[in-house]
């Protein structure tokens, strides 16, 4: 072998250890960037979890403020019934109350005596109109 096969072995060999070199970073990229990207699928899908439980939890939160404002406006409600309800009965009682004292006011006077003897009642009414 001369000299010029050795130089085109090694410069044989060179591109040989350079393409080797090519394809041994190629590779080690591409698992690199497979691995980023898995990392990257598996940090959006942790984000939309996250996005989840918190619109979940804003949506309980708005749901238990919204019961609680049920809740008050009904005790309201149910208290402002009361008091009219209350407010008519007692004006019920008072025209009841002034309408028995015009009654036995306008009406004959009742005048009366009773005995009881032995076994019967003897009942004498006297009811004068005036």
């Amino acid at each position: 072998m001369g000299p010029r096969n050795e130089s085109q072995l090694e410069k044989a060999a060179v591109r040989i250890q350079s393409w080797w070199r090519g394809n041994t970073v190629r590779r080690t990229l591409l698992h690199a960037a497979l691995r980023a990207w898995v990392i990257q699928c598996w940090w959006r899908s942790m984000q939309a979890k996250m996005v989840e439980q918190r619109r979940r939890l804003a949506l309980r939160l708005y749901t238990c403020q919204e019961w609680a404002v049920v809740k008050v406006q009904a005790q309201v409600r149910m208290w402002q019934a009361r008091r009219r309800f209350l407010q008519a009965r007692q004006a019920a009682c008072i025209i009841q109350s002034h309408w028995r004292w015009h009654a036995s006011q306008t009406r004959g006077l009742i005048r009366g005596r009773y005995e009881v003897r032995a076994s019967r009642l003897e009942l004498d009414i006297e009811i004068l109109m005036t």
